[in-house]
């Protein structure tokens, strides 16, 4: 597997992303940085790379209930025959809830900031019993 070179770091989240450009079902997000994301519909769509797409993201964090409107532009596709879903790279331009993202991106980072000792005292996943 081939090391992607990115300029900002990514950071795996779950979320839902709705596009009605694209699509009147929602995607997956699959990952997210501050300058782009990754997303993927679990269906054939077709997305024209020319054009700039508005999306919205809802993220599964309580501490995020809204949703971020950006403004962005297709990087790529890849059309996965066998599962039957198209995979989307967005880069994301300005946009209205381009301050909201910084926000996020900045939770994401300290979250995985290795001198945060919180993660060593208050466990995120949930164990049932």
């Amino acid at each position: 597997m081939r090391k992607e070179l990115r300029g900002e770091e990514r950071y795996s989240e779950i979320g839902r992303v709705e596009c009605e450009q694209i699509s009147a079902l929602p995607g997956v997000l699959d990952d997210i940085s501050l300058s782009g994301c990754k997303v993927h519909f679990p269906f054939p769509a077709n997305v024209d790379k020319e054009n700039e797409y508005t999306i919205f993201i809802q993220l599964s964090r309580a501490d995020f209930p809204d949703k971020l409107q950006l403004l962005c532009c297709p990087q790529w596709t890849f059309e996965n025959e066998d599962e039957c879903q198209t995979e989307i790279g967005f880069s994301f331009l300005r946009s209205p809830d381009s301050p909201e993202l910084a926000r996020f991106i900045e939770s994401l980072k300290n979250k995985n900031d290795p001198d945060d000792i919180t993660s060593l005292i208050i466990e995120d996943d949930t164990d049932f019993i």
